[in-house]
């Protein structure tokens, strides 16, 4: 009986994460023939690429839109799915200034709102802009033609001649200038910007040491945006329906709590053992070094396995965000005259200075001696100087909320310590609650006065709530932080290497093996793994 078991519960590839990445490695290895099975924690599949509905509601758990950046398209149609995308085009608003911005000519309106803000910076100004369409450049070359991880170079030969081969030295080239700009964001503002505050106008809604190339590709980005009808999570329920079409197995609300590298296989919480051939941990990276045994390793491989678990172990992940949201009796067009359904908005150009770094720090560094209203006057100047996310996803696709009635999510980065602090001193509710209400305060007494009076429900999410739902260390939702030494690649010349492990049969994939990484590395990475299993069995073959 015994050995029926193990038989049945043994696959050529077991993938732990049933995330964008996960998602990706299972519909891939599925579809070559692999018997494969997909873990997932939760009863939900999509990690932070997931939608969700609440009376009538459809919001976002994670990303508010999603950005090609040559590989989602392309893996759409190698995978033969069909699905219908609107442009989600973005708005920044600082003050009551506000623009929209729908071609790469709006970075003139960019450059016209901040030199009206800040007229006595207009030579800096005009030299960030340049730098600006500087990296645009960069862009198009680094995202201009489809990702090759999605195309049969075998057969595509027009793709291969006349694309790929064309392309190759202009990336080169290009990865040279990105990698010339590694520094992070707030120190290379500091060499082309005197003024704080038009700094913090840039940068205050990146992630801590965000490298300078990524966070300033942000302008390409925005107009790259694009939603799938029906809600983000869309993307994610497609790829769940091709695995099983291609023969793939999906276990949900099933936690791994044990990795037996030696023997090729893991344990689920209800003592459930699956072998494996190839393993591909596409979940948080922290969590497999702590769970895992490699008694048995060969000498070379445990000496850099043990190195790599102090890395990853030793290091944090990176910023999270609190979300707000809010179901509201009012009809859509009352925002859609403000701006578009992805917003970011900065309601004080003065900007937060050292209020979400220095003074945060020193909060939590003492935070047994401080008192509550302390953190309450820091609360209020932290919401009345930042940066918030603003997204409406009925103004992307009107199906998604009831009539005459708005759903919005309102999102600003947020300190995971700060929530932990409060939750163990025992008063995290009312903090919560104590955030949500200043949130609405400070938009409500500036972009939309509506919400004084319209609002009918309000809830959120916390960084506890993301690291509870998603795994995430620290709740981060866009993997390691930048303010250590990487302990994955991140380099993007390399980063077919970011899916490899010190542990023979077991691959990564996901934001925690490549770094910076949003939905389309983390998808990439999940190709990579799969491509790297296939080939291993091909020549093993």
């Amino acid at each position: 009986m015994e050995e029926k078991k193990i038989t049945e519960n043994t696959y050529n590839t077991v993938i732990v994460g049933g995330g964008i990445a996960g998602l990706t490695s299972a519909v891939y290895l599925a579809r070559s023939g692999q018997k494969v099975l997909l873990i997932e924690k939760n009863k939900e599949l999509g990690g932070l690429v997931n939608s969700f509905t609440r009376d009538g509601f459809q919001f976002e758990a994670g990303v508010r839109a999603l950005e090609d950046a040559g590989i989602i398209f392309p893996m759409l149609k190698d995978l033969g799915i069909e699905l219908e995308f609107v442009k989600s085009h973005v708005s920044l608003g600082i003050e009551n200034d506000i623009i929209n911005i729908e071609t790469i000519n709006d970075i003139e309106k960019y450059m016209q709102l901040l030199v009206k803000l800040f007229p006595e910076s207009e030579i800096e100004i005009n030299v960030f802009i340049k730098i600006i369409r500087k990296i645009m450049k960069h862009m198009e070359v680094l995202y201009g033609i489809e990702n090759p991880a999605f195309k049969d170079l075998k057969r595509d030969k027009k793709y291969l001649f006349r694309e790929l081969l064309p392309w190759l030295p202009k990336f080169i080239f290009t990865v040279g200038k990105i990698n010339r700009m590694n520094m992070p964001i707030e120190d290379y503002l500091h060499t082309i910007i005197k003024n704080p505050s038009l700094r913090d106008m840039i940068a205050q809604h990146f992630f801590k040491k965000t490298p300078a190339f990524f966070a300033l590709s942000y302008f390409s980005l925005y107009l790259d945006y694009f939603y799938p009808k029906g809600g983000v999570g869309k993307l994610s329920e497609a790829l769940k329906n091709k695995i099983i079409e291609y023969g793939g197995t999906i276990k949900t609300e099933t936690i791994i709590i044990e990795v037996l590298a030696e023997n090729c296989l893991v344990r689920d919480q209800n003592n459930s053992i699956y072998n494996y051939d190839n393993l591909i941990w596409a979940a948080d990276l922290k969590t497999l070094y702590k769970i895992i045994e490699t008694h048995d390793l060969p000498p070379v491989n445990q000496a850099k396995y043990e190195e790599t678990k102090i890395k990853m172990l030793q290091n944090r992940g990176g910023d999270s965000v609190f979300s707000l949201y809010l179901e509201v009796d009012e009809p859509l067009e009352s925002f859609r005259k403000i701006a578009h359904g992805h917003f970011f908005y900065t309601p004080s150009k003065s900007g937060l200075g050292e209020t979400h770094r220095k003074e945060l720090n020193e909060l939590l560094s003492n935070f047994e001696n401080i008192k509550k209203e302390q953190i309450m006057n820091w609360l209020d100047k932290f919401t009345r100087l930042n940066t918030y996310e603003i997204s409406i996803p009925g103004l992307k696709d009107p199906s998604l909320v009831p009539s005459d009635k708005t759903g919005i999510i309102i999102s600003l980065l947020a300190e995971y310590d700060l929530f932990k602090a409060i939750q163990k001193a025992g008063w995290l509710d009312e903090f919560t609650s104590e955030m949500e209400n200043h949130m609405i305060n400070v938009i409500s007494d500036s972009i939309y006065p509506m919400l004084k009076t319209k609002i009918m429900k309000r809830f959120s999410f916390t960084p506890l709530s993301i690291q509870n739902r998603v795994g995430s260390s620290e709740g981060a939702i866009v993997g390691w932080s930048f303010e250590k030494a990487m302990p994955v690649e991140n380099k993007i010349q390399f980063s077919d290497r970011s899916v490899m492990t010190p542990i023979p049969s077991i691959y990564q994939a996901g934001q925690w093996a490549y770094s910076p990484a949003g939905v389309p590395m983390s998808i990439l990475t999940g190709k990579l793994a799969a491509d790297k299993i296939m080939k291993k069995r091909k020549f093993n073959s």
